[in-house]
């Protein structure tokens, strides 16, 4: 099995979108049930998701730590 990628707010990111490549900066690891405008995330301590924040367009998305790359 893999190592598991570990990020920490303020980390520099980059992830595929429908649109392409996107960057952008980590806000906060979530590790409980929260929803992102309706959209609701399913984070748990054992599986947590990433909050980013876009460098383009702002908006704030939730990933799994695998989907992401270090910048």
């Amino acid at each position: 099995m893999g190592r598991k990628r570990s990020f920490k707010p303020g980390d520099r990111v980059a992830w595929n979108a429908s649109q392409g490549k996107v960057e952008g900066t980590v806000e906060k690891i979530l590790t409980a049930e929260t929803h992102i405008k309706t959209h609701r995330v399913a984070a748990t301590p054992e599986h947590p998701e990433i909050l980013v924040k876009s460098d383009q367009t702002g908006a704030e998305a939730a990933h799994r730590p695998e989907s992401l790359k270090r910048r």
